[in-house]
């Protein structure tokens, strides 16, 4: 390259070396926090943000989303790691990641956009909610029971007990602190708030802890290599069952959804080069592949260091694949500093991160200008906490289907009666099978001693089931009344 190239590109390089850096700071203890919430060793979250920054960060796509460990499939994969065991994990992982190719090879990426948003954001709230009850526990230094009711109903009772255990309240302690220090972090000054709040929340609570000699839980250690275990034979033959393959398909569906939802979002925070969906989905799919093989966590699209990366001013990819190698410096060069991490504080980030995934504010507006799609977010979310994410998830999308049908079947019937002579009736707009009841409803009710003209030219839409009954209705009619009933033909045939 000339020397007028490089110089050209410096300013470039600055910046990404510098949206590096936040980058990284930003990602160190949540991909810790995920990996301990998510029931596996500390040190598999890192691995997983290295492969987002290594693997899929070179790939092309969408050039300044960053990828790693989401908080949004945290309670799916401690449903998985404990139903199937961490060795099966990675085979999830791993078919997860090669449906995601395959879907983008396909050029499917695009489809999920036609996903609703209100089912996605439900499904976001959902695991929110999970999230929140789950990691109140750990903040209490409890257990936390296994299914999202038994979290929500055993809430009260680990309260109290813990107002009662000087150890439980030791981590309560800095568990609020580490919220206070997130939700404060923002109004400090610009000086300060170059240091990512997570950073400072995680260190803060770790001074404290040392300084004050706290008796509190901190991250146990393994060291990067005992960690990554690649599937083996007998966890292959794991991913036979229906739970297995279910729990494939969810991790495919949410995790793709996630990102390019994450794409679009990130999309309107800079003006540079749009995501390109096919190939972003590829992207994915291809870090997701390596940390199966590698026997880590599933990689999402995450839309807070995503948005990080572009808010310190990154311009190429070149900024993320730089947060993975120091992510993979500091996983190979300083393990140890992760056991001085306090899991109430890791427990406090989460919990925040999973109050941002709730949209209290945006579920009021919602309901007040669209209820069914508030209806819809709400029994997505309620279902995921009450069930399952998968069932949750199908649910809702069941929910948006039927909404759309219903929305698409828009009838509306205009009857004109002067009193005398012929009663008009006028249909329009789309008439479908789940009409049916109104229209014949509505027709029966007209006068039998006295002529119909049933004008059908404003329908866009004619079923066969609607076709069919309105004929049958026009006979009796005709049998029962002094004429027949004259029917003006649909402007628009199916």
């Amino acid at each position: 390259m000339s020397g007028n190239g490089l110089i050209s590109r410096a300013p470039h390089l600055r910046r990404d070396f510098a949206a590096s850096v936040v980058v990284f700071l930003v990602a160190l203890p949540l991909c810790v926090g995920v990996a301990v919430a998510s029931g596996v060793p500390a040190e598999l979250g890192l691995v997983t943000g290295i492969v987002g920054g290594l693997v899929t960060g070179l790939m092309r796509g969408s050039s300044l989303q960053v990828s790693g460990p989401a908080a949004g499939l945290t309670v799916l994969v401690f449903e998985a790691v404990q139903e199937f065991g961490l060795p099966v994990l990675g085979v999830i992982v791993l078919v997860t990641g090669v449906f995601q190719i395959l879907m983008g090879v396909l050029r499917l990426g695009r489809y999920f956009r036609a996903i609703s948003v209100s089912v996605v954001e439900g499904m976001l709230a959902g695991i929110g909610l999970v999230l929140i009850a789950g990691q109140l526990y750990p903040a209490m230094a409890a257990r936390a029971p296994d299914s999202g009711p038994a979290k929500l109903a055993g809430l009260p009772r680990a309260f109290l007990h813990a107002f009662g255990d000087g150890r439980a309240l030791a981590s309560l302690a800095v568990c609020a602190g580490t919220v206070a220090v997130l939700i404060l972090w923002r109004r400090t000054l610009a000086k300060v708030r170059a240091v990512p709040g997570p950073l400072a929340a995680v260190v803060l609570a770790a001074l404290a802890a040392l300084l004050l000699d706290l008796p509190v839980a901190t991250v146990e250690v393994s060291g990067l290599l005992d960690s990554v275990r690649p599937p083996t034979t007998s966890a292959l033959a794991g991913l036979a069952s229906a739970g297995a393959i279910g729990t494939v398909i969810a991790f495919t569906l949410i995790a793709s959804a996630e990102s390019l939802f994450s794409a679009a979002a990130v999309d309107r925070l800079h003006d540079g080069p749009r995501t390109a969906y096919d190939k972003e989905l590829i992207a994915q799919g291809a870090g997701n592949t390596v940390c199966g093989l590698l026997g880590a966590l599933p990689m999402t699209a995450v839309i807070v260091r995503s948005a990080a990366n572009v808010q310190a001013g990154a311009r190429t990819k070149a900024s993320r694949v730089l947060h993975g190698v120091w992510l993979l410096l500091f996983a190979a060069l300083l393990p140890g500093v992760l056991a001085w991490i306090p899991l109430p504080a890791l427990a406090g980030i989460l919990l925040y991160s999973g109050a941002k995934l709730v949209p209290v504010r945006a579920l009021g507006a919602l309901w007040r200008e669209h209820r069914g799609e508030a209806l819809i977010l709400a029994v997505t979310a309620v279902s995921i906490v009450a069930v399952s994410m998968f069932e949750g998830v199908l649910i809702g999308l069941a929910l948006a289907v039927v909404k759309t049908a219903w929305e698409a079947s828009h009838l509306r019937l205009e009857v004109v009666d002067k009193g005398a002579g012929p009663v008009e009736a006028h249909l329009s707009g789309n008439a479908t099978f789940l009409r049916l009841p109104r229209i014949l409803d509505s027709l029966e009710s007209l006068p039998q001693d006295r002529p119909v003209r049933l004008d059908l030219s404003g329908l866009h839409h004619l079923d066969h089931a609607c076709r069919t009954a309105l004929e049958n209705w026009a006979e009796r009619h005709s049998a029962a009344g002094t004429e027949p009933v004259r029917v003006t033909a649909p402007a628009h045939r199916p």
